[in-house]
């Protein structure tokens, strides 16, 4: 199925249908950036944004988050 004719099915449902969509849609993709983030992190990928904010931290150079 091509993206022109998945946006012309969308079109074609109802607001409630829309509604369900969204909420599959948002869900799908934060299981992706979830599943993402753990293998990034498994694999050491923030190790170095790590060090760098706790030497922020040690050099003073951290404010409270609001």
């Amino acid at each position: 199925m091509k993206v022109e004719e998945i946006k012309a099915a969308i079109n074609a449902l109802s607001e409630k249908e829309r509604c369900e969509l969204r909420a599959w849609l948002q869900n799908y993709s934060a299981d992706e950036w979830d599943k993402q983030m753990e293998s990034d992190a498994l694999a050491g990928r923030f190790e170095r944004l790590v060090r760098e904010s706790e030497e922020d931290f040690l050099r003073g150079e951290c404010r409270s988050f609001p």
